[in-house]
């Protein structure tokens, strides 16, 4: 796992096409702007979980 420091307003890249920038930070919580082509899904964890688990069960 890759691990980075950022401060508010800095970003990080992924690939050229995804940008992940730091908007603000309180207490123990982060905010992130992401900025990618509208072809790439972007889902918080607990909800990508909940997708692959919905799309496994139609599968059964």
């Amino acid at each position: 796992m890759l691990v980075l420091s950022r401060r508010v307003d800095e970003s990080l890249l992924i690939d050229k096409d995804i940008k992940i920038t730091v908007l603000d930070i309180k207490g123990g919580q982060v905010r992130l702007g992401i900025t990618a082509p509208q072809s790439i899904k972007v889902h918080r964890e607990e909800v990508f979980d909940r997708i692959q688990n919905d799309s496994a069960n139609q599968e059964d």
